[in-house]
C-alpha cells in the first residue's frame, strides 16, 4: 500500500499490543503509528497516556522523564513541560469503556476519519476482556448459583470489538484472548464458533489467518490452530493465548498464505526465568506485621532449620535446607532495591530490555508475607531448585498445609507455585496482584513472591515502562498485557501482510 499504517488499540490496558506495534512502526517500511488507544481502568489509562506522551518525541524519550527516574523524583508535570506532547497524548489514549451507552457513538466520527485520513490503511488490535471465558473465571462461576452466562456482558464485549471492526473496515485486524474461549459455552452454543463467525462476516469481510500452523492458511482451520505458545516465540513466559488475524477480502484475493506466519524460535536458555531476572539486585520479602530485618531473618532461619531437620524429606531437599541453614538468609537484603543490574544475556531480549539511559531499576520492591507464607515459599524454591518442578500442594509437609478443607483438590492444588530457573516462566496474570502465591521467587534465599518488574520483565516490558498506580494496580496491569516482544514480532508480520511481501 506504501503509506502509514494508523493502528486504533482496543481494551488496550497499560499497552503492551500498542507498544509492540509501536517499536515496529519505528523499523518498517511503511511507518506505523497508534492513533487511536481506548481503556477503561483509570490506573491502565494512565499508564497508556503517559507511554503515548513518551513515544511523541521523535528523539527519544525526553531528559525530563530519565531525570526524575534515575533521581527518585516524582514524575514533573509533564502537561506545562511539553504541552504539544501531552495534548497529543491525550487525543491518541482515551478512556472510555466500550460496551456503554453512547461510547460507540461518540468514537465513530474519529473512526471515519482515521479510516479515510489513511485510505483504509489501518489496522485494529485488541483483546476483549477475557474473565468469563478463563479457564479460572469459569469455575469461580460454577460455584456461583446465581451466575447466568447469558447475562454476562462480559462474554459478548467481543461484539464491541466487531462493531468497531465493522466501521472502521481496516486493511488487517488482530483479536488475542485466552485459550479457555475455545471450550467456552453459552447456551449450549461455542462462544469460539460464534466469535469467528462474526469476525468473518464483519465489515467487507475477513480472511482469518492462524500465525503459527503450516500449509495453506486459506484452508478452513480448527480454530484451535489460532493458540500462539508465547515461549517458542523468545519470551520467557510459557503464555499460550488465541491470537486471530484477519486479512481484509480484497487484499487476500488472489493471494496464497503459506504458513507459518510467525516463525518459531529455537529453544533457547536466553529465554528462561534466570536469563531475565537473576542479575536483579536480591531483595527480602517482608512480614506483613512488625517487619524487620532480623524478625524476617529469624522467620526464614526457623523454618530452614525445621525443613532440614524433617527426615520424611528426601536427602537432597534436606541438604538443600542445611546449605541455607549455615549460611543463614543474607541478613543485608532489603526490600527496595532500584540499583540497575543488567546482566541479561547479550541478545533479542537483552536489546528489548534494556535502556543505555535508566541508571535504576522501576517498581522492584517485594510484598510482606504471613510466616507460614514464608516457610511455604521457603519450601516450594528449595523443591523447585532439586527437582526442576513446582511442588503439589500434597507434598508440603503437614505443618506448612494451609487452613482450608478443600485445599488439595482443585484451584488449591497449586496453590503455591515456584518459577523454576532454567525455564520459561508459566503464565504471569493478573492473579499476581492478590497474593503472589502463584508466583514465587526460584531463589529459597530471598524467600518471596516476584516484584512489579520481575514481572513486566517476564511480559517483555522494557524496563523503562513505567507503570502509573499503586502497587496492587502495577500488578494488575502486567498481568493483563500481552507481552510485548510478542507484540512486536505479530506487528511485523501484520505489516508485511499489508504491503505484499507475504
Amino acid at each position: 500500500m506504501g503509506s502509514a499504517i494508523k493502528i486504533v488499540d482496543l481494551f488496550a490496558g497499560p499497552g503492551g499490543l500498542g507498544e509492540g506495534f509501536a517499536a515496529a512502526g519505528r523499523e518498517t517500511v511503511n511507518p506505523m503509528d497508534i492513533r487511536l488507544s481506548i481503556e477503561k481502568d483509570p490506573y491502565a489509562i494512565r499508564t497508556l497516556r503517559l507511554r503515548a506522551f513518551l513515544r511523541s518525541f521523535e528523539g527519544g524519550f525526553p531528559a525530563s522523564y530519565y531525570d526524575a527516574l534515575n533521581r527518585s523524583l516524582p514524575l514533573p508535570d509533564l502537561s506545562s513541560l511539553h504541552p504539544a506532547n501531552w495534548k497529543h497524548a491525550l487525543e491518541e489514549a482515551r478512556q472510555l469503556e466500550l460496551g456503554q451507552p453512547g461510547v460507540f457513538e461518540h468514537i465513530s466520527v474519529e473512526l471515519d476519519s482515521v479510516r479515510e485520513a489513511s485510505s483504509g490503511c489501518t489496522v485494529l488490535i485488541g483483546g476483549p476482556p477475557c474473565q468469563a471465558y478463563s479457564l479460572a473465571g469459569r469455575s469461580r462461576n460454577a460455584g456461583n448459583k446465581d451466575y447466568v452466562a447469558e447475562s454476562d456482558n462480559r462474554h459478548f464485549l467481543y461484539r464491541e470489538y466487531v462493531s468497531i471492526l465493522d466501521r472502521l473496515r481496516p486493511a488487517v485486524f488482530v483479536m488475542e484472548n485466552v485459550k479457555g474461549m475455545l471450550s467456552s459455552r453459552v447456551s449450549g452454543a461455542a462462544i469460539a464458533d460464534r466469535v469467528f463467525d462474526d469476525l468473518r462476516s464483519a465489515g467487507d469481510g475477513y480472511v482469518l489467518l492462524p500465525l503459527t500452523a503450516e500449509g495453506n492458511l486459506l484452508d478452513d482451520r480448527n480454530p484451535r490452530e489460532f493458540v500462539v505458545r508465547a515461549e517458542e516465540h523468545g519470551i520467557p513466559q510459557a503464555r499460550h493465548r488465541v491470537i486471530i488475524v484477519g486479512l481484509r477480502s480484497d487484499l487476500a484475493r488472489g493471494r496464497r498464505f503459506e504458513g507459518p506466519l510467525l516463525v518459531r524460535s529455537r529453544p533457547s536458555a536466553d529465554n528462561s526465568v534466570v536469563s531475565v531476572i537473576g542479575a536483579m539486585p536480591k531483595l527480602r520479602s517482608g512480614l506483613s506485621r512488625e517487619d524487620s530485618s532480623a524478625a524476617w531473618v529469624r522467620t526464614v532461619s526457623e523454618w530452614a532449620e525445621r525443613l532440614a531437620g524433617d527426615a520424611a524429606l528426601s536427602p537432597d531437599l534436606r541438604a538443600e535446607f542445611r546449605d541455607l541453614t549455615a549460611s543463614g538468609p543474607a541478613q543485608l537484603l532489603t526490600r527496595m532495591n532500584s540499583m540497575r543490574a543488567s546482566a541479561i544475556r547479550p541478545g533479542p531480549l537483552a536489546f528489548w530490555l534494556e535502556d543505555p539511559k535508566l541508571e535504576v531499576l522501576l517498581d522492584h520492591e517485594t510484598r510482606g508475607h504471613i510466616p507460614a507464607d514464608l516457610g511455604r515459599y521457603l519450601f516450594a524454591a528449595g523443591f523447585g531448585r532439586i527437582n526442576d518442578r513446582s511442588p503439589s500442594l500434597v507434598e508440603f509437609p503437614d505443618y506448612l498445609q494451609p487452613h482450608h478443607a478443600n485445599r488439595q483438590t482443585g484451584a488449591f492444588a497449586d496453590r503455591f507455585r515456584v518459577q523454576l530457573a532454567a525455564a520459561p516462566s508459566t503464565t504471569v496474570t493478573s492473579h499476581i496482584a492478590k497474593d503472589g502465591h502463584y508466583f514465587i521467587h526460584p531463589d529459597p534465599a530471598q524467600c518471596r513472591s516476584l516484584t512489579v518488574r520481575e514481572a513486566a520483565r517476564l511480559q517483555t516490558f522494557p524496563d523503562n515502562y513505567f507503570f502509573c498506580g499503586p502497587r496492587t494496580e502495577q500488578y494488575k496491569q502486567v498481568g493483563n498485557a500481552v507481552p510485548a516482544l510478542l507484540a512486536r514480532q505479530i506487528a511485523q508480520v501484520v505489516h508485511d501482510l499489508i504491503d505484499g511481501s507475504i
